[in-house]
């Protein structure tokens, strides 16, 4: 185990992981049996989500992407409003507007996810600028993906970040492919950690399917940007066990039966951190708890989202503005 990954912390980790992959698989039956439609699914890369999210503090901010389930119930999101909103209902957690692609939930620091690639990162760059300006010890982290790296906003984020020695952390999950496109096929350098040195940052490359890789080099990460020592690019190289989203209908196929079958045979991070905590002394009836319980939490979470309201369509205006506008007092004459 990393250091400082406790016994109790070990628990919760297997926990938050366990949470993101029953909560998918049971989402994508419901979606496919027509309760709702589309998602995205991160199965496959809980382990680069989980890590990450169990190096920081609950007041922390993190920005995910249009695959985002996984980043709220990684930071620790109650199950329930999240399901909801897949439904589109009044409890859900962006009261049913935001959908798959677009939760939010400020109890845990989501500052906001979004189905734009790339765009969560120049907010989570402006979130750790205002945590410099506000002077608290607070540390912001984007996840991304590997096609998101050559968006012009990554760049520009990073120089911004770098010059003003933000405490921002950004995670690439690296699955290898954007939808379709491999990494080879799309960057010069597939290395995209790599890129750190031309912004003067700690570039780190992390194997994403162990989480006590992705936990130690996070919390590094971590513990420099809240000491004032700036931003740090980290690249988890993962993997996502589905498609690219729900029924996408790919003509070429840009994977083999092969590829897929060993990653998920061979390298599956619930697997594989389930072994990891068998050698270290957690017995198999904690581990099979754990089953239980997250399995008992995903059917209430269902089962509350089916009999949630619908929004109500006389607010559909609601939330898209500050109601009423408050203007600056006018000056004493």
């Amino acid at each position: 185990m990393a250091p400082g990954l406790t016994r109790d912390l070990s628990l919760q980790a297997y926990r938050r992981m366990v949470r993101i992959r029953r909560f998918e698989e049971e989402a994508m039956r419901r979606a496919m049996a027509g309760e709702f439609s589309g998602m995205h699914s991160s199965s496959g890369q809980e382990a680069a989500i989980v890590g990450a999210c169990l190096a920081l503090r609950d007041d922390d901010y993190i920005t995910g992407t249009h695959r985002s389930h996984g980043h709220p119930i990684g930071k620790g999101a109650d199950l329930k409003p999240l399901m909801a909103e897949l439904y589109g209902k009044a409890t859900g957690i962006c009261k049913g507007r935001g959908g798959s692609m677009h939760l939010a939930d400020r109890k845990v620091g989501i500052i906001g996810e979004s189905a734009i690639v790339g765009g969560g990162i120049p907010l989570a760059t402006g979130a750790a600028l205002s945590i410099q300006v506000r002077g608290t010890d607070q540390v912001s982290l984007c996840f991304f993906g590997d096609g998101a790296a050559n968006q012009g906003t990554f760049g520009e984020s990073l120089n911004l970040a770098a010059i003003w020695k933000l405490p921002v952390i950004f995670f690439c999950e690296n699955n290898l492919y954007a939808i379709s496109t491999p990494v080879a096929k799309s960057h010069g350098q597939p290395d995209i950690a790599l890129r750190a040195a031309g912004f003067g940052l700690p570039g780190v490359i992390v194997d994403g399917q162990d989480l006590a890789a992705v936990y130690a080099a996070t919390a590094v990460a971590v513990s420099r940007a809240r000491q004032g020592g700036g931003p740090t690019l980290i690249e988890a190289k993962t993997y996502r066990f589905e498609e690219h989203c729900l029924n996408l209908q790919v003509p070429i196929p840009y994977r083999t039966p092969q590829e897929l079958e060993r990653y998920k045979s061979q390298r599956d991070p619930l697997v594989l951190y389930r072994k990891e905590m068998l050698r270290s002394g957690i017995g198999q009836a904690q581990i099979d708890a754990i089953e239980r319980d997250v399995a008992t939490e995903v059917a209430d979470a269902v089962t509350f989202a089916r009999e949630s309201p619908l929004p109500d369509p006389d607010e559909v205006y609601d939330y898209l503005f500050s109601n009423p506008i408050h203007y600056p007092p006018e000056p004493a004459p």
